[in-house]
């Protein structure tokens, strides 16, 4: 074995084990909520941004090769989830997630997945392997979809508004196929997410929303406090 090929291995065993570690870390993640306790219960890490906020151009292929964007979803309230075949979190709460799509999916409304796995035949195979039968398989084969969007966790999960705009995230997994959920997202695809956000403003002034500084120091605070 030659010492580039060493090396080389030595860094993706680095990079999936910093993932990994912040996969662990954003399942333990737990902010105070804006929402009603039962959504606050299905979604423990939600954060409802003040104002829309422009996300990185990331591009992504399919299971059979083909480049896509998040342009492409345009039109779209999207909830964009960020993955891992190995992360655990992200394995139970794909079904949900599958389950959201059959429920809401449509010319409004779309779940997108992105695996930040190695290949597309792993994320492929995991999909057969529990049954996930609405969603599409796409993969981050260029590996910066987690830098661009500053996920500090796995899974991290956005939702776009229907000009691409970050309006939320979710750090951690979640109860996407519980009622609570379907009434949050609900009112958003059908344009009404202004008295939401109304509702968020009259809650104490947070941070949370900042920046990727802010997000990491959350994370960190939330996994001394554990």
């Amino acid at each position: 074995m030659t010492a580039e090929t060493t090396s080389a291995m030595s860094s993706v065993a680095s990079f999936r084990i910093r993932i990994a570690a912040a996969c662990m870390a954003g399942a333990t993640i737990a902010l105070a909520l804006p929402q009603p306790a039962a959504a606050r219960e299905a979604l423990k890490n939600f954060v409802m941004h003040e104002a829309p906020q422009a996300v990185p151009a990331i591009d992504f292929a399919d299971e059979k090769g083909q480049a896509h964007s998040l342009a492409e979803f345009k039109g779209k309230v999207v909830v964009l989830n960020i993955w891992a075949t190995w992360c655990v979190p992200c394995r139970k709460e794909m079904p949900a997630l599958d389950r959201l799509q059959a429920a809401l999916g449509g010319p409004e409304f779309v779940v997108v997945p992105i695996s930040i796995d190695r290949s597309i035949e792993t994320a492929a195979k995991f999909y057969q392997d529990i049954g996930i039968g609405h969603l599409p398989i796409y993969v981050d084969v260029s590996g910066k979809a987690v830098r661009e969007l500053h996920a500090v966790g796995l899974p991290t999960t956005l939702i776009l508004d229907r000009a691409g705009r970050e309006i939320g995230r979710v750090v951690g997994p979640a109860e996407w196929d519980s009622p609570e959920v379907a009434d949050l997202l609900k009112p958003i695809i059908a344009n009404e997410g202004e008295p939401i956000r109304r509702a968020d403003r009259r809650q104490p002034a947070r941070s949370d929303a900042a920046g990727p500084f802010a997000r990491g120091f959350q994370w960190l605070k939330a996994l001394l406090s554990n």
